[in-house]
């Protein structure tokens, strides 16, 4: 910010009265002759009158050094005004950096909390899908005006222990009846068994005869890698309810050799 600042410098030209007999004319003439001679030279011819123009030429000086004393203040005002100005300057950029660090971690939080899923798969349940240790995004609002269909991988809450998060994939439907023998699944009462070929192998533990049906509002879900596999055919409380889902996962982020989206 500029400043304007008044100029306070003296006239730094001075007129000397010098006291002579102002009867002679010439004399008065000479007088004032030899004054300008003492104010810018220096010398006087007449003795009596030097002393006069002297002291008139050290008040000059005086006035003079005044007048520059005046500059010199103006100087350092200019000076503290192109400080504060500089001053101004960078706690402007400074508080222009905080504003877009806060900006940043508050969109950071708002994608994290109420958009994205952020997570890593410790386990192989969903191998060859989802291998161990995989960074995958999800999506919060993915079932916001929709619901999961069959075969989307969702991420949950542990029905049986709310404090844990699983990944498994949509089986069967609110209202459905899902039965299970020698490692197929029937949806309802189809004869043709559900086409799966996300499994990583051939499924040969806990195969059936199960039956299951899946109340309104629930579903009922297993891992892909169905021989390690902790899911809805084991727990307490079998079925996954909507209010318990997070979101769906999308695609792998992390290692880039299984970057794609889930399928």
């Amino acid at each position: 910010m500029k400043e304007e600042w008044e100029d306070s410098r003296e006239d730094p030209f001075v007129v000397l009265d010098l006291n002579e007999d102002e009867d002679d004319d010439d004399d008065r003439e000479e007088t004032s002759f030899s004054g300008k001679d003492a104010d810018f030279e220096g010398g006087a011819q007449d003795p009596e009158r030097t002393g006069g123009k002297a002291s008139g030429g050290k008040t000059s000086g005086g006035k003079a050094s005044g007048g520059k004393a005046s500059g010199g203040k103006r100087k350092k005002g200019g000076q503290a005004g192109e400080e504060e100005e500089g001053g101004s300057h960078w706690q402007k950029e400074l508080l222009s950096w905080v504003m877009t660090f806060v900006i940043a971690i508050g969109a950071a939080l708002l994608l994290k909390n109420f958009i994205i899923i952020n997570a890593t798969v410790p386990t192989g349940s969903m191998e060859h899908t989802i291998e161990p240790g995989d960074n995958l995004f999800g999506f919060r609002l993915a079932y916001l005006n929709s619901e999961p269909e069959r075969g989307d991988i969702i991420i949950f809450k542990f029905p049986d222990d709310e404090s844990e998060k699983y990944v498994k994939r949509v089986i069967g439907l609110p209202g459905e009846k899902i039965r299970i023998t020698d490692g197929k699944v029937y949806i309802n009462d189809s004869t043709e068994p559900l086409q799966e070929d996300y499994l990583k192998e051939e499924w040969i533990r806990a195969t059936g005869p199960y039956e299951f049906e899946i109340p309104e509002g629930s579903y009922f879900v297993m891992g892909d890698n169905r021989n390690n596999s902790y899911d809805s055919r084991y727990w307490q409380h079998t079925f996954v309810t909507k209010d318990e889902i997070i979101g769906e996962a999308l695609f792998i982020y992390y290692p880039f050799s299984h970057f794609g989206k889930l399928e």
